[in-house]
Order: structure tokens, then sequence, then C-alpha cells
């Protein structure tokens, strides 16, 4: 099952997407391109990963 330490690699993955830095939206749009599956099936982290993310 997915949790909040997952987060924490998506969202290297998505900065190194993204060429080391970005704003917080395109970074979440990344993650959300890659991983909405998983997310979606997260329970609670569904509701929650964006804020986590910050």
């Amino acid at each position: 099952m997915t949790s909040k330490f997952d987060l924490e690699l998506w969202l290297q993955e998505a900065l190194s997407a993204l060429g080391g830095k970005s704003k917080i939206v395109p970074i979440c749009k990344k993650v959300w391109e890659r991983h909405e599956s998983e997310l979606r099936e997260s329970d609670a982290l569904y509701f929650t990963w964006q804020y986590d993310i910050r």
C-alpha cells in the first residue's frame, strides 16, 4: 500500500524530470501523471498527498 514515505521518492523523481527545481503545481502534475493509479488506491493519502508533498 502507498504511504507518505513513497511521496519522498515521487517528489525526487518529479524534480529530476523537471530539471532539478520547479514550483509546486508542476511538481504535483508530474507526480499525478506518473502515480495516479497508486494515489487513487491509497485511501486517505488520496485526499492529502498534495498537502503532504509540500
